[in-house]
């Protein structure tokens, strides 16, 4: 099975540094602080590698060491935070350092899902603090893809495939929807994360090995973009960025970071324009196997527990699949060929006579989103599994009553343009 279906990661928290000093006029230690006769040392002490939670206080402060050239520690310098624009707000904009020569400050992360950094600075010398938030962000209900694309078309009165009780039993009619999202599981982020970066992300090399259905890099992915299952997995390994200042989204399947994130390798990659909402070319692959791209087929918390509206498809998987696809997928990944069996890319909604009501609030914007817009068949693996991204604020408890609903309450939409592969 090409792609995974039970996926986790936790948020990473990197750093990235630049230090520089320059050549004391005068040996000996230093206690005149940024006013001395000679620039100072600034190196971070500690405050690094922090999970951090969206809009909250970082668990542990941002500490620097402030020292003369000589290694030895510099009393009562100033030294001065920054934040950059929308990255933030710190507890002051300068603090002093101590007779160990520490400084420090609190962070508050911002409320959106970006790279964001603090840099201290004494004399020239800096040293830059890049954290991210966990969880899934917020995007501010920014529509993925234009109202004419497939994922945003209400198909809650389309007709019915006159196939349908066939297709939902090769897909599980007695499989209870299981929600593949959620905190932690295990040990990891349970579900497909995603970073959002600005544009000035600086782009990096990029290869695969499905080079030839493959968009080429450079792809700009941070050092510290998670990882699908974390940076051990042995399973799909998924990395999603989203350009929010272009809306551009890049996607890899089976993605590994070489050199610290300087370049990286992956069996495939695919470039989505979100304002055009540009589809893969007919017979192509993406980061996954329907040729589709992930990131609009996540449940996510910014939608539900923010904005309470998902308004756009979902994404979900069926253990066996038929080697054909329908619009808008591009790429087959099954081995069956009765017709009976689901091309990627078909899509099932929720039965309108569906009661949701003794479903939480939270659950029933999932629910009403999968009646106006159903979910696509975009994997193989388990039946019936429902994609998402991870989020601390998510109650796994309470996901977990969405397995009440089963694959019979749903019903295929009219299939056309179907495409057999051979």
């Amino acid at each position: 099975m090409r792609f995974q279906t039970i996926m986790r990661d936790f948020l990473l928290i990197t750093i990235g540094m630049a230090c520089a000093a320059a050549t004391p006029t005068t040996p000996g230690p230093d206690t005149t602080g940024s006013t001395g006769a000679h620039a100072n040392v600034i190196s971070k002490a500690s405050g690094d590698a922090q999970q951090g939670t969206m809009s909250s206080l970082l668990a542990a402060p941002l500490v620097v060491t402030v020292a003369n050239s000589a290694g030895a520690p510099v009393s009562g310098a100033t030294v001065a935070w920054r934040a950059a624009p929308g990255n933030g707000v710190l507890s002051a904009a300068t603090s002093s350092t101590d007779a160990a020569g520490h400084a420090s400050v609190r962070w508050t992360l911002d409320s959106t899902f970006m790279a964001t950094s603090v840099t201290a600075s004494i004399d020239g010398a800096s040293v830059t603090f890049t954290a991210m938030g966990n969880g899934s962000g917020d995007l501010g209900g920014r529509a993925i893809f234009p109202a004419t694309s497939a994922w945003r078309i209400d198909i809650s009165a389309a007709s019915r495939d006159r196939n349908s009780d066939n297709l939902i039993a090769s897909c599980g009619a007695a499989a209870g929807m299981h929600p593949d999202f959620g905190t932690v599981y295990a040990g990891a982020p349970n579900g497909i994360s995603y970073v959002v970066v600005h544009g000035t992300q600086p782009r990096v090399p990029v290869s695969f090995y499905y080079g030839d259905e493959s968009d080429p890099g450079p792809y700009p992915v941070p050092p510290y973009a998670p990882v699908e299952g974390g940076s051990a997995s042995t399973g799909d390994r998924h990395v999603l960025v989203v350009d929010a200042d272009h809306w551009m989204l890049y996607e890899m399947f089976d993605a590994h970071a070489v050199n610290n994130g300087a370049s990286w390798t992956g069996g495939s990659g695919a470039i989505f324009d979100m304002t055009a909402g540009t589809v893969r070319p007919a017979g192509w692959t993406s980061a996954d196997a329907a040729g589709l791209p992930i990131f609009p087929g996540l449940v996510r918390y910014d939608e539900v527990g923010i904005h309470h509206a998902i308004e756009h498809a979902l994404r979900f998987s069926c253990s066996r699949t038929r080697k054909a696809y329908v619009p808008p997928a591009r790429h087959s990944a099954g081995s069956q060929t009765s017709v009976n069996y689901p091309p990627m890319g078909m899509r099932v909604r929720l039965k309108a006579g569906f009661d949701i009501s003794g479903f939480s609030p939270t659950n029933q914007v999932i629910l009403r989103a999968l009646k106006k817009y159903g979910m696509f068949v975009a994997d193989n693996g388990s039946d019936m599994f429902l994609s998402g991204a991870p989020d601390p604020r998510w109650n796994d408890d309470d996901l977990h009553n969405l397995t009440h609903v089963h694959g019979s309450d749903f019903e295929v939409v009219e299939m056309s343009g179907i495409v057999v592969q051979p």
